[in-house]
């Protein structure tokens, strides 16, 4: 009776997500043509709505676990902030968009520590940055949602994962991937964005999944999973990135991790605090191909044309 209720209601919020998005996206459509979206309506192809990703927000706030879906709710207040603010600076010196955000996931670890998640909530909050890095694209940070959702289920199935809340533990990763697969169909055709409301709710919902397959080392696994799946889906954007943008020409798959785990406004500005502009360069091949090179790059030191510490040379057609 308890996994019947469990289905019609996973249909239900399918059906929710999915006509939910439409509507919001024609709702945006037809205020962003006509100049009342602002940032939610980026030039982009001729214009596609951006946080459309408050469907998934709304849906996740409202049917997640008891106590963890104040988790997601808190993230998505601060990450919609984000989107409508954007790029604006502040009188601190950084963007209005990344102030909000690093205020946002400050609040989801303290108010996961009251949960009692302990250091695991340090890892679901900070687990918003892979997934703002892969949400870079056309569903990527869909697919890999989609993706760990699953292995999720596999792995609470296999290890036998405690119920919560009187729901199987699978209830939150499968949750999770139904409203994900009622949103992203536009979003793989390019005609919607996620923006940081939807991305930053994923990873908190993702985050929770992660935690209750067996508690923190489940966590960090599956962390450390996620990102270098985030890394492997974007490697080609990435390589395009890194050669263009960083003037790095022989990028390792560790720096294409390392880049997904610190890269971004907020990782770029710690390396500007701490390296100041300086740029330390890196030489060991080891740490190379760990991505150490990506790690201490700092965006705000004098490069020359091409930085390339480890001297390779590119050959022909590369």
């Amino acid at each position: 009776m308890m996994y019947a209720s469990i289905i019609f209601a996973m249909i239900f919020v399918f059906v929710l997500s999915a006509v939910g998005t439409a509507i919001v996206d024609i709702i945006f459509r037809f205020l962003g043509k006509r100049g009342y979206m602002g940032n939610l309506f980026p030039n982009v192809r001729g214009g596609i709505p951006r946080a459309v990703g408050i469907v998934p927000f709304i849906l996740l706030s409202l049917y997640f676990l008891p106590g963890y879906n104040s988790l997601v709710l808190i993230i998505g207040v601060f990450a919609l902030i984000d989107d409508i603010l954007g790029r604006k600076k502040s009188p601190f010196g950084i963007e209005w968009g990344q102030l909000s955000r690093g205020i946002g996931i400050i609040m989801v670890m303290l108010y996961g520590f009251s949960l009692g998640l302990g250091v695991s909530a340090i890892f679901i909050a900070l687990l918003v940055q892979p997934l703002n890095i892969s949400d870079m694209q056309p569903g990527s940070a869909c697919i890999v949602t989609l993706i760990m959702c699953v292995v999720t289920m596999f792995l609470m199935v296999l290890f036998g994962s405690p119920d919560v809340a009187e729901l199987p533990a699978f209830y939150t990763p499968l949750l999770l991937f139904m409203v994900c697969i009622g949103y992203s169909p536009l979003d793989f055709s390019g005609k919607i964005m996620l923006g940081e409301v939807g991305n930053h709710s994923f990873a908190i919902a993702l985050g929770v999944s992660f935690y209750l397959i067996g508690g923190l080392w489940s966590l960090i696994v599956m962390f450390i999973a996620t990102t270098a799946l985030i890394a492997f889906v974007r490697r080609n954007n990435l390589k395009v990135f890194f050669r263009q943008k960083l003037r790095l020409l022989d990028p390792t798959f560790g720096d294409y991790f390392m880049d997904v785990l610190t890269g971004g406004g907020l990782g770029d500005m710690f390396r500007k605090l701490i390296f100041n502009d300086k740029q330390y360069e890196v030489t060991n091949p080891l740490l190379i191909s760990l991505g150490f090179r990506r790690l201490l790059y700092n965006p705000y030191a004098p490069h020359p044309k091409t930085y390339i510490p480890s001297k390779s040379k590119l050959r022909l057609g590369e």
